[in-house]
């Protein structure tokens, strides 16, 4: 009886819910593709805020931010957002675990039927252990890693002159990719530096200073490397030359994106 409702439900006859069982070896649900689960890694000013759009427009996926996921889960108050407030209103720090959760829960949406990006997780070893335990819970893996590398001294420049539309997350730069509010010849303000398609006032983040850059690069290559490393074995991982036209770096982008499986 079982066999004939499924047969029913999926429009074949009974012998074909063995065809469809055997063509399914992945063990998702009926009717549930396999999902691109890419990890975008690349330092500041590497090109994370130019080239993560079009991944997401080219793969139909989003890019999930563990910081705007925290912030919109305890604004949402689930369990886990209740659970994360908590320990901030008290000083402490975020667990992985539940920052785990609070993935989890973010990908499970219906934005994420085709699969997602992770920007900025995860920073360690263990979290990418704790990553891979969740994602096997559903059958599933990251099947993508790419990272974007720029030598370091090449990337004073593009940080000191970066501005950023906080809403979408698109990069503006007063000298590589200026916005069309500003003229030529006219010095970067608050008042002349907007995004080309909404027109609302651009940004610049507080730490984007030689300085702090040299802090925040040592941070990056400390956690990431070991990261890759974690992530090299399964054959997916790629390293992109950022340092080139950004048409090159996305034809890179694109052969990584197409060796998915």
């Amino acid at each position: 009886l079982v066999m004939q409702r499924l047969a029913a439900a999926l429009g074949v006859g009974a012998a074909g819910v063995g065809a469809y069982a055997f063509a399914n070896p992945d063990g998702f649900p009926f009717g549930q593709k396999k999902r691109t689960i890419m990890i975008l890694f690349g330092p500041p000013g590497a090109g994370k805020g130019t080239h993560s759009p079009k991944i997401v427009e080219a793969k139909k996926i989003p890019s999930l931010s563990t910081g705007d996921m925290l912030r919109a889960a305890v604004a949402a108050g689930t369990d886990v957002g209740k659970q994360a407030k908590a320990i901030m209103e008290s000083g402490g720090l975020v667990t992985d675990e539940i920052v785990i959760g609070i993935i989890k829960d973010a990908s499970k949406g219906p934005d994420c039927k085709n699969g997602f990006i992770l920007d900025g997780f995860p920073r360690t070893v263990e979290q990418a252990k704790n990553l891979d335990e969740m994602l096997g819970e559903n059958k599933e893996k990251v099947n993508s890693v790419v990272a974007l590398e720029v030598p370091d001294s090449v990337l004073t420049e593009r940080i000191c002159g970066r501005w950023i539309h906080k809403e979408s997350g698109r990069s503006y730069h007063v000298k590589f990719a200026p916005p069309k509010s500003l003229k030529p010849g006219e010095k970067a303000t608050e008042k002349n530096m907007k995004d080309d398609e909404t027109g609302q006032p651009l940004m610049r983040r507080a730490d984007d200073t030689e300085a702090a850059l040299k802090k925040r690069l040592e941070s990056y290559h400390a956690q990431t490397v070991p990261i890759l490393k974690h992530y090299e074995p399964a054959g997916i991982v790629t390293c992109v030359n950022a340092n080139q036209k950004p048409e090159a770096v996305w034809a890179e982008i694109e052969a990584a994106m197409a060796k998915i499986k």
